[in-house]
């Protein structure tokens, strides 16, 4: 693939009110696909793929049914449609505002394509997603339901996905916006911001390392960051950063090689 493919993920935070259910920030969407749309005009040879979370949407029902942990009751199942049915909704909602901004996107659920086994990704037919990638489309996978061989049916958060194309498809960058300026050594107090994480330093930080202020099932702060940490020592060269998609342009500047936030490397 390109050498100048970037992983994005636009955070569940930042694209919904996490706090309050079936919320989305329409307006930081639309401000978000400009900004990407932006970056694009400035470097024709960027290519991406999209990631989004749940948010408010997929969160709630796959708590109240505790669907990452398996699929078997009957009730169990509809908490398993419900959940597919909210993340599916929300990306609607980001496809409509990456079409107004006139990007050429296309999704990719995993719900229809991915299988796993005990959380796994074992199955997925990956030649669609490269075929788009060739074309100057840009893919958009998020975090959605999928069988599983043991569990019945589990969740795959962005993150997971992400995890199982970064060596397949050699990014450079692994971005992800939300609505944290970085990480926090003290999450919740928010006193001392990290401003790079690196597998030497990892151990020394991690007690202090937490997980989300609103539900969240697929993993907090440090579940993220170890995922980071992984998928950078599977694709030498590349780097990630954790950073805040609040402030306008920041997304812009990130798909422009510009260091944002608590950066995140091997050494």
């Amino acid at each position: 693939m390109s050498t100048k493919l970037v992983f994005l993920k636009l955070g569940g935070s930042l694209i919904t009110v996490k706090s309050q259910p079936h919320t989305p920030r329409l307006d930081v969407l639309e401000r978000l696909a400009q900004e990407i749309a932006h970056a694009r005009s400035q470097n024709k040879g960027l290519q991406i793929l999209l990631g989004h979370g749940s948010g408010s949407f997929g969160h709630v029902p796959a708590s109240k049914y505790h669907t990452r942990r398996g699929v078997r009751s009957n009730e169990e199942w509809i908490g398993f449609i419900e959940v597919w049915r909210e993340a599916t909704a929300l990306n609607h909602l980001v496809i409509q505002a990456f079409e107004k901004a006139g990007l050429p996107t296309i999704v990719f659920p995993p719900s229809a394509a991915v299988t796993t086994r005990e959380g796994k990704v074992i199955t997925w037919n990956l030649d669609p997603l490269l075929s788009s990638l060739r074309g100057g489309l840009i893919p958009v996978v998020y975090g959605d339901v999928v069988f599983d061989q043991v569990l019945g049916g589990t969740i795959l958060s962005t993150e997971d996905l992400f995890a199982h194309l970064a060596p397949q498809l050699h990014p450079t960058q692994l971005l992800f916006a939300g609505i944290q300026p970085g990480v926090w050594l003290d999450y919740p107090e928010n006193t001392t911001l990290l401003p790079e994480i690196t597998s030497a330093n990892f151990p020394k930080i991690v007690v202090g390392l937490t997980g989300s202020a609103a539900t969240d099932v697929t993993g907090g702060m440090l579940d993220k960051v170890q995922q980071i940490l992984s998928m950078i020592k599977e694709v030498p060269g590349s780097s990630g950063s954790i950073f805040s998609g609040e402030m306008p342009d920041n997304v812009y500047h990130s798909l422009l090689g510009e260091e944002l936030g608590t950066v995140i490397h091997d050494a």
